[in-house]
């Protein structure tokens, strides 16, 4: 079993940058969820990075919209900022927005989730991570369905993937085929395949990122403006790639 081919996974890049997106469809993603901020679980992208990538990518273009790190309670401001965004990638052209929001006591914000996926239209929908901080990320699960959302990202409420296999599982199997658990969170290529036999998953999302140096003099160094900044790299995206091919 261990050197059985895993066919019909799909393998989703988090790309923070143009760059990455491009690393991703050269590596051999199925698909990009474009964002930046990495470092802080991802916000939406610039229109500038949108728009450049729907001209340049052949793959499916997913885009996470979250217009600021921290918790996932929105206020109105927030709201109409994420709606407007939603236009943004609909006008564009893009394949799918990635959404989430969450009340003060935990649960799926669903009115403000409807607002976002009557925007999305006709768009795919994938709801994120929100629900690995959710109260109840099983009832979580339930309300992403009834959103109708294709899918849920999900690190099993862990730090990562593999802890969470559990989890996962049980949300695949909660799930039942009306929605796709997509794994994520320290998914590699030396743990991608166990992951997937443990959690019976069909999506896999990862960043294949690493850190990128910098060729400019810098005369001091400040906090902040640090020069290194991460990036996804072709052959991290290929070596996950041929993990679950090989």
């Amino acid at each position: 079993m261990s050197g059985a081919r895993l066919d019909g996974v799909q393998l989703e890049i988090a790309a923070n940058s143009l760059a990455s997106a491009l690393a991703a469809q050269e590596g051999g993603a199925d698909r990009v969820e474009l964002c930046e901020n990495l470092g802080e679980g991802g916000c939406t992208p610039s229109y500038g990075t949108l728009a450049m990538a729907r001209e340049r990518l052949r793959i499916p273009l997913y885009v996470l919209i979250r217009p600021r790190a921290g918790d996932f309670r929105f206020d109105a401001l927030e709201r109409d900022t994420m709606l407007r965004d939603i236009e943004l990638c609909v006008r564009l052209g893009c394949d799918g927005v990635v959404i989430g929001a969450l009340t003060e006591a935990g649960d799926v914000d669903t009115d403000l989730c409807r607002d976002l996926v009557a925007a999305a239209r006709p768009l795919g929908l994938t709801f994120h991570r929100a629900i690995d901080v959710a109260r109840d990320p099983q009832a979580a699960l339930d309300a992403a369905i009834a959103l109708g959302c294709e899918r849920v990202l999900t690190s099993g409420a862990h730090g990562n993937a593999s802890d969470g296999a559990a989890n996962i599982a049980s949300l695949v199997q909660r799930a039942a085929g009306r929605i796709a658990v997509m794994a994520g969170a320290g998914v590699t290529p030396a743990n991608v395949r166990d992951l997937v036999r443990r959690t019976g998953v069909r999506d896999v999302h990862a960043s294949a990122k690493a850190l990128r140096g910098s060729t400019m003099h810098l005369p001091r160094r400040l906090p902040g403006l640090e020069a290194q900044r991460w990036e996804s790299g072709s052959d991290a995206v290929r070596a996950l790639r041929q993990a679950l091919e090989s």
